[in-house]
Parts: C-alpha cells; structure tokens; sequence
C-alpha cells in the first residue's frame, strides 16, 4: 500500500504544478509564502550552485597541491610550459606483428 501512496501523492504534486503553471488566477489566490515558493526554491538552488563551485575549486587547489608535494609542479592545470631541459618520458610502443604466421601462433590457445 505504501507504493500506492508515493503513486497518489506524485500524481497530486504533477497536477497541482500543472495548474499552477498554467492558471494565472489560481496563482493570485494562493497565500503570499506558496506565491513565493517558487522564488525561494531557485534561491536555494543558486546557493547549493555557488557552494558547489566553491568546493569544486577548494579541491581542485588541493589536487594541484597534492601534485606539486609528489613532483609535479610543472603540469598544464597551472599553465606552465614543461621544463625543456627535462629528459623526455614516452611509452614503449606495442610492436607490430606484420608475418601472418606470427600472429596466428599468437592466436593459437596452447596445448
């Protein structure tokens, strides 16, 4: 039964938002703090916005601290270009099989 009850009340809510929408005169009717509802369900969400991006940006200054006590201070989060003289790091590359036969024997399960 209480699935029935969210079902009700979710269907209550979506009627009651439809006329509210879309009735002018339904809107004036209604007390001053239901008329302001509204306004201060988007002034809660700008809030829980500006705090978001405020923690957003605290951690990313934490991550790119992180990076520059373990070495990585010249990274492109801070717009500094790498050190020219640093010896440069690559990764091996996979070695291209190019003999078919090779590359069945490869494939073959083993015995």
């Amino acid at each position: 039964m209480d699935g029935w009850g969210k079902i009700l009340a979710g269907a209550v809510i979506g009627v009651v938002g439809t006329v509210y929408a879309t009735n002018e005169e339904f809107r004036k009717q209604l007390p001053k703090n239901a008329r302001d509802l509204p306004a201060a369900v988007r002034r809660r969400f700008d809030e829980a916005v500006s705090a978001a991006r405020e923690a957003s940006s605290s951690r990313r200054q934490e991550i790119l601290r992180d990076l520059e006590d373990h070495g990585g201070g010249a990274h492109a989060a801070r717009g500094v270009e790498p050190d020219p003289a640093a010896p440069e790091t690559s990764v091996p590359e996979t070695p291209v099989v190019t003999d078919p036969d090779a590359t069945q024997q490869l494939s073959r399960p083993t015995e």
